[in-house]
């Protein structure tokens, strides 16, 4: 399975989204991360924005949605253009009927999961998604550290998903550089997200091309 890199525009300048989507364009998405300041204490951007970004972008929208109630929200970004939405499994009160929504506008299905949050409780429905992604900080904000104890909740994805022959990645999220991008996809990860590793490189594209090399030594 091939190594994804998908940069957070979270470390991205604001003001020059246009700008910093042109300087990742090597990379295989765009991740996105939508915050209400509700779900997380943090507030980042919303519908209106991420439609612009879709129309724009050279690269896909991976939508990371940090926020209460994806329910109502999640199929509109979906329908602003995201290739994939992710939602988080806690705040979802009907995630397969989300899922299969999702699936039915055309975007990949992807279900989050905060460090404390166990994997287990989904494995079974496997099926009903194309991602699982296991946050290894907690969400809502960028730069903090990889937290080394959700590596063996990636390993069990990893071995559930092997198991079930399923095309579903195992995306991970938080913390992710050259020390610990390797870690990740030993324990099975292959899509990782990195924001200020890549965003504070001096060379953006270089710095996900080295991402991606080290990754992909590593990947089951």
């Amino acid at each position: 399975m091939a190594a994804l890199i998908n940069p957070s525009i979270l470390s991205a300048d604001f003001a020059n989204l246009e700008r910093d989507l042109q300087v990742i364009s090597t990379a295989d998405y765009a991740h996105v991360d939508v915050m209400d300041n509700h779900f997380v204490p943090n507030l980042t951007l919303g519908l209106p924005v991420f439609e612009r970004l879709a129309q724009i972008s050279p690269v896909p929208l991976d939508g990371h949605l940090m926020i209460d109630d994806p329910d109502r929200w999640a199929p509109a970004y979906a329908e602003a253009g995201a290739a994939s939405v992710t939602f988080h499994a806690e705040a979802a009160r009907a995630p397969v009927r989300l899922a299969r929504e999702l699936r039915r506008l055309g975007a990949r299905a992807g279900v989050a999961l905060r460090p404390a949050t166990p994997v287990e409780p989904f494995l079974d429905l496997l099926a009903e998604v194309d991602m699982i992604l296991v946050m290894t900080v907690e969400p809502g904000f960028g730069g903090q550290s990889f937290i080394e104890g959700t590596l063996p909740k990636i390993r069990r994805a990893r071995q559930a998903v092997s198991e079930s022959g399923l095309d579903v990645h195992i995306q991970v999220d938080g913390g992710v550089s050259r020390d610990t991008i390797e870690r990740a996809a030993d324990a099975g990860a292959n899509v990782f997200v990195a924001g200020s590793a890549v965003f504070g490189a001096e060379n953006v594209p270089a710095e996900i091309a080295v991402l991606r090399d080290m990754a992909s030594k590593h990947t089951h």
